[in-house]
């Protein structure tokens, strides 16, 4: 079953507010619970009644900032959502790649919250095990579960499909917003998803021209 909504009290939203205030600033090494406390504006056994440590302070930021894409792609393990029985897998994959690439560009933070995750994996392995436990791991088995209910794709492997989608999505982030590529090497998100979209469903791809792509 997908994984209920992250509801928090107007106390919790505060203090996730603080957090990405002192993460973003910070970094997640320097960061402390005293100084979220203090930007959040609440006092330290407050902190700690919502949140244990920081590292589920963190992995709690993230779901929040990402729950709406999240939320979509989760649901894809619902087998009574009409959505998913009426519509074509192309249009259910293209709506959640948009989904995806939504959130980062409306949150420009998440950017600096992956690249906090990637720069602080070696120093603090037990918090990108909790994001991928958390979020990344729900995501692909979701996706697993939608392309194995979807026999006329003709997909030898569901779950190499989900790393390839969620892959090629994560990848042009990567690129593209958090590694800053968009003036060295653009590649505009369109095409990205109709390329996606055209080698999982074996559908002509949408007649869609980068301008950028004939330039290398």
């Amino acid at each position: 079953m997908p994984t209920p909504p992250l509801e928090l009290s107007p106390k919790a939203e505060a203090i996730l507010v603080g957090a990405l205030e002192v993460f973003t600033r910070d970094g997640y090494a320097a960061a402390s619970m005293d100084r979220i406390a203090a930007a959040a504006k609440v006092s330290k056994p407050t902190l700690y009644s919502y949140f244990q440590d920081k590292e589920g302070l963190f992995v709690a930021l993230i779901r929040r900032l990402t729950q709406t894409a999240t939320q979509q792609l989760l649901a894809l393990q619902d087998a009574q959502n009409p959505q998913l029985q009426d519509e074509p897998p192309e249009v259910v994959l293209r709506r959640l790649a948009h989904a995806v690439l939504d959130v980062f560009l409306q949150e420009r933070s998440l950017c600096t919250m992956m690249r906090l995750i990637i720069g602080e994996s070696e120093r603090f392995p037990d918090l990108s095990k909790a994001f991928l436990r958390g979020i990344e791991i729900p995501v692909l088995e979701a996706l697993t579960h939608y392309f194995t209910a979807h026999p006329e794709l003709n997909l030898p492997n569901p779950k190499g499909a989900a790393y390839v989608f969620a892959g090629s999505i994560m990848f042009y982030l990567l690129i593209q917003k958090v590694l800053h590529g968009e003036e060295d090497y653009p590649m505009d998100a369109e095409g990205v998803i109709d390329s996606l979209i055209a080698v999982l469903t074996m559908a002509p791809p949408a007649t869609h021209l980068d301008p950028s792509s004939s330039s290398l």
